[in-house]
């Protein structure tokens, strides 16, 4: 049996090469053994958000913001997997978040204000 840790390096290598799809399996063993580490469910959740599964990865990313709240990537990507969901509503206060955290980030900045108008 892998280690989370080998699943983990073999997950995050294909992600890295672009099999998303690939790279969510081991992603997604390494998560359930290891389901409080946030960098797995961080890298799972880049995989899924990549392979267009957003609510899979808004699940992922939740647990990221929930065990790390100032974790601003993964509140960025928490808001943009909401926003492509149609959730605009719930995508603005992560986007506000990460926008805060990280002020000189135009991207943050543009997708927290593209769903303050959505969400209006």
């Amino acid at each position: 049996m892998e280690s989370a840790y080998d699943l983990f390096t073999r997950g995050t290598r294909l992600l890295e090469d672009g099999d998303l799809h690939a790279a969510t399996v081991p992603l997604a063993r390494a998560r359930d053994l290891e389901p409080d580490k946030t960098s797995v469910r961080e890298a799972l959740g880049r995989a899924l958000f990549r392979s267009q599964r957003y609510e899979e990865a808004a699940t992922e990313f939740s647990a990221v913001v929930e065990r790390a709240p100032t974790n601003d990537f993964a509140l960025f990507c928490l808001g943009r997997s909401l926003q492509l969901l149609g959730r605009h509503d719930e995508a603005r206060h992560p986007l506000a978040l990460a926008s805060n955290l990280r002020p000189e980030r135009s991207d943050y900045r543009k997708y927290r204000d593209q769903a303050r108008k959505r969400a209006a």
